[in-house]
């Protein structure tokens, strides 16, 4: 027999799409943008398709480089990012990834744009920071009438115009948000960066940034201290008459993953800025384009779910160990189970809350109660579970799933990151504190959401039960943040599949909440229909 001759090697998965997943359809359709589906199986097609998932794999590998000055000694703080980012972007962009939803006044427009997010993002994740900064950016401009009327068509555009430009003279923009200081990081009621106001009513910055991603982007978010206090100005990078604002690029940061996207320090050096709101409302104003971005951590840890789970699935089909496909086999089985259930969870729980979002800005007073609650307990905890999910699905391909060429080292570089982005676990757990104590009327939407499901399932009930317990004890609170936290979450998620009659709903009620399985993925309780569940992710 030759040595070189191959076997039992897993074949690239048969065409198919990244949004073929029985869960996102079925919230699709629960959230009121059915109308939808065809645009997002679309989508799902072509991310599949080579050259979708070619250029996501050049982005990675061909990073973004920094260019400070031109070959005279210019200043031109640009980065030059591959061709393969591009693309990418293009299409995010014409598919209305971005602020489109704000421009259409149809029911279910931002759950629409939650599942094309879903099923694009599965084939590069980097790109989808400045797609994410660029929908959250509207509602805070709009605290500014006449920016968001100067601003928001372009940034609503199904036009990707890349290149520093006067942003009225583009076909569209792309916005970014620059909060954090090296002195202060989540704590930006510190920061020092100074805004002086002019004679024209605009204020000049001046001050050192610690983390801006996508510096490239048109238009930037960013908190300095002006007269009245902390406050949130719109920094352009190309000012009316076309000269470069004085926004520099120090140096790119080197990160552990999201390699394919640019994130920098910058140095403000006197300036252009417009201010958002009143002096002194900064941190008022920005929440609003946090809120919106911590949905997106949401959607993008689902998503990162959803790929560890469907590739540990396709590989343990088409390998064989020990007389039979892994698949097959009893424990691989319960495993692979596992990372569905977790998997359908954190999708239905992220459609659930791009409804209420949709709903919310709609009028709907309930909803925004319960999106207010229910996006910081589930950005702590959809978010935690996304690097250990990743390690495991990584883990069902053994050597192989530790090998780069194999994709699974870049989801796992890039788990962490939901959780760390916009408000680490600790800051999530503490707003959802805030929230509960300020906002009284959130908690009272959150129980009867989840009461909604009441008497369908006695382990949820008990659930509950001992979760209002755990909100009546005032003592320690902080100190207990993150079990309170969590415990909301698992419950929100264990309402939402027992009421959507999920094939994850009696596995997640066993062992997330009546404590019937172990620590890590693949302790299912002895009975559980696997088959049911690894349906969901099957090739047809």
């Amino acid at each position: 027999m030759s040595t070189h001759e191959v076997t039992n090697q897993v074949p690239a998965p048969t065409a198919r799409d990244t949004a073929a997943d029985p869960a996102l359809y079925e919230a699709l359709h629960r959230e009121g943008a059915g109308w939808a589906e065809a645009e997002v199986r679309a989508l799902g097609l072509r991310a599949w398709e080579e050259p979708a998932q070619e250029w996501g794999r050049l982005a990675n590998e061909h990073e973004p480089i920094l260019r400070s000055h031109d070959r005279h000694g210019h200043r031109i703080d640009e980065v030059e990012f591959h061709p393969a980012w591009h693309e990418l972007m293009t299409v995010a962009v014409e598919h209305g990834l971005h602020a489109s939803p704000w421009r259409e006044d149809r029911p279910g427009a931002h759950v629409a744009r939650a599942a094309k997010l879903y099923a694009w993002s599965q084939v590069e994740a980097g790109h989808m920071c400045p797609i994410s900064m660029t929908y959250a950016s509207v509602p805070a401009l709009r605290v500014q009438p006449e920016l968001a009327e100067l601003y928001e068509p372009l940034l609503a555009s199904r036009r990707y115009d890349f290149g520093l430009r006067e942003p009225s003279g583009k076909l569209g923009l792309i916005a970014g948000m620059s909060m954090t200081e090296k002195q202060g990081g989540s704590d930006v009621r510190t920061n020092t960066t100074r805004a002086v106001p002019s004679a024209d009513g605009s204020y000049r910055l001046t001050g050192h940034k610690w983390f801006t991603s996508a510096p490239m982007s048109d238009l930037f978010l960013t908190l300095a201290q002006a007269p009245g206090g902390l406050s949130c100005f719109l920094v352009p990078r190309v000012l009316p008459d076309g000269s470069r604002n004085t926004f520099h690029l120090m140096r790119l940061k080197d990160k552990l993953g999201n390699r394919s996207n640019a994130s920098a320090e910058i140095e403000y050096e006197g300036a252009y800025a417009r201010l958002i709101g009143a002096e002194g409302q900064g941190v008022r104003t920005i929440v609003t384009m946090v809120n919106a971005t911590r949905l997106d951590c949401v959607i993008g840890a689902a998503c990162g779910m959803r790929v560890g789970a469907v590739r540990a699935a396709h590989h343990a089909a088409h390998r064989r160990a020990f007389g039979a496909a892994l698949i097959d086999q009893p424990l691989m089985r319960n495993v692979l189970a596992d990372l569905v259930i977790e998997s359908e969870a954190a999708t239905t729980v992220a459609l659930r809350l791009a409804g209420a979002g949709d709903r919310a800005l709609r009028g709907d007073a309930g909803e925004a109660a319960f999106r207010r609650i229910a996006v910081a307990v589930s950005k702590y905890w959809v978010c935690k579970r996304g690097p250990a999910h990743a390690a495991e699905a990584l883990e069902c391909l053994g050597g192989n799933g530790y090998v780069e060429e194999s994709g699974l080292p870049r989801l796992y570089r890039e788990a962490p990151l939901v959780s760390i982005w916009e408000g680490s676990g600790n800051v999530a757990a503490l707003d959802a504190l805030r929230a509960m104590a300020r906002e009284p009327a959130c908690v009272d939407a959150f129980f009867a959401e989840v009461d909604s499901a009441a008497g369908a399932d006695h382990r949820l009930d008990e659930a509950v039960a001992a979760l209002r317990k755990e909100l009546a004890d005032p003592n320690d609170a902080q100190f207990r943040a993150r079990r309170i936290v969590e415990t909301m979450a698992v419950v929100l998620q264990g309402a939402l599949l027992v009421r959507a009659a999920s094939p994850a709903a009696d596995a997640f009620c066993a062992t997330r909440l009546a404590r019937e399985g172990g620590h890590a993925f693949g302790t299912l309780p002895a009975g559980t229909d696997t088959g049911a569940l690894l349906s969901r992710v099957r090739e047809e």
